[in-house]
C-alpha cells in the first residue's frame, strides 16, 4: 500500500498542474478544518466603526483587516476562511449522496436489463427533462432555505448522471468472461454486481465524482447568492458575493475575494481531476508513457550531435 502511494506521489509530482491542483485542494481542506485557528476574527462579529475598510495594501487600509471589512464591519479574510467550510461540506456530502444512489440505480438497471432497465432509465429521462434549477427553486421555496435542504435538493437533482454513466459501463462489461464465470459458479446477483463489476468502475466514477464536485460548489454558490442556500449568520462564498453586490463600485473587495475563492477551487479540482483521469485509465497511461519515451529519445538525439562535435574539437 505504501509502495503504491509512493508511486502515485511520484507520478503526481511529474504532472506540475496536477500537483498544483492537489496542493490547493489540500490547502483548502486544511483551511476549512482549522478555520477557528486560522481566522483572525469571528466571521459574524460586527463593528460599525470599521465598516468598508479597504485591504491593507490600499490607502486607509489596515493590517488589522488584511482583506478589508464589509458593510457591517465584518472581517473579509475571516469570512473567506469560514466560507470554505460551507462550500466544501456541501460539495462532498452531495457527491457522496447522489453518487451512491446513482451508482446503485445504474448497476441494477445495467445488470438486470429488460423491463427493469427500461423503467429506471425512463425515470432518469423524465427527471433530466425537467428543468433542474426550476425544481431546486420550487422545493426550496416550499420547504424553506437551509443548508440541509440545499444538500438534499442538490443530491436529488444530480444523481442521474451517475446512473447513466454506470449503466452504460455495466452494459459493456455484462457479457465479459469473468462476469459470466461468476454467474456460472453460482454467485449471487449482489456478489456479481458489487464484487466483480463495481471495482472496475472505480476509475470513471472517481473522475466523474471529482468533476461533479465542481458543479456542486458552483450550484451552492448560486443558491446562496439567491438567498436560497446558506443563511446568516452562517457564511459561504456565494452569500458573501450576494452581500457585496450593492457595494461593487465602492468596495470591490467584498465580491472579489469570495469570487476568487470559488474560481480557484473549481480550477484546482479540474486540474487534479485531469491527472486522476490519466492515471486511472490504462490507455491514457500508455499514451503518457509513450510520449515521455519519445520526448526522452528526441532529447537524446539532440544531445548526441553536440557531444560528437565537442569530441572532434
Amino acid at each position: 500500500m505504501l509502495k503504491r502511494l509512493g508511486e502515485l506521489g511520484r507520478e503526481l509530482w511529474q504532472d506540475k498542474l496536477g500537483t498544483l491542483g492537489f496542493a490547493i485542494i489540500v490547502g483548502l481542506l486544511l483551511m476549512a478544518i482549522f478555520a477557528p485557528l486560522l481566522a483572525p476574527y469571528d466571521p459574524a462579529a460586527q463593528s460599525v466603526v470599521s465598516r468598508l475598510k479597504p485591504p491593507a495594501w490600499l490607502p486607509k487600509g489596515s493590517w488589522e483587516h488584511v482583506l478589508g471589512t464589509d458593510h457591517l464591519g465584518r472581517d473579509v479574510l475571516s469570512r473567506v476562511i469560514y466560507g470554505a467550510r460551507a462550500s466544501l461540506l456541501v460539495g462532498v456530502v452531495v457527491v457522496l449522496a447522489a453518487g451512491t444512489f446513482g451508482v446503485v440505480v445504474g448497476l441494477w438497471a445495467g445488470f438486470k436489463g429488460g423491463r427493469t432497465d427500461a423503467i429506471l432509465m425512463r425515470i432518469v429521462d423524465v427527471q433530466v427533462a425537467f428543468p433542474g434549477l426550476l425544481l431546486i427553486l420550487l422545493i426550496i421555496s416550499v420547504i424553506g432555505p437551509s443548508m440541509m435542504t440545499m444538500i438534499i435538493v442538490l443530491a436529488v437533482t444530480n444523481w442521474m448522471v451517475y446512473a447513466r454513466v454506470v449503466r452504460g459501463i455495466v452494459l459493456s462489461v455484462r457479457q465479459t468472461p469473468y462476469v459470466e464465470a461468476a454467474e456460472m459458479i453460482g454467485c449471487r446477483t449482489s456478489r456479481v454486481v458489487f464484487r466483480h463489476i463495481l471495482p472496475n468502475l472505480s476509475s470513471p466514477l472517481l473522475t466523474l465524482g471529482i468533476l461533479e464536485f465542481t458543479n456542486i460548489v458552483l450550484a451552492e454558490a448560486a443558491l446562496s447568492f439567491l438567498g436560497l442556500g446558506v443563511q446568516p449568520p452562517a457564511t459561504s462564498w456565494g452569500l458573501d458575493v450576494a452581500n457585496g453586490r450593492d457595494y461593487i463600485f465602492i468596495a470591490w473587495w467584498l465580491i472579489t475575494f469570495p469570487g476568487l475563492s470559488i474560481a480557484i477551487t473549481v480550477l484546482a479540482v479540474n486540474l487534479f481531476a485531469s491527472w486522476v483521469r490519466v492515471t486511472t485509465d490504462p490507455q491514457e497511461r500508455e499514451k503518457r508513457y509513450a510520449y515521455q519515451r519519445a520526448k526522452a529519445a528526441a532529447r537524446g538525439r539532440r544531445q548526441s550531435p553536440a557531444n560528437s562535435e565537442g569530441g572532434s574539437a
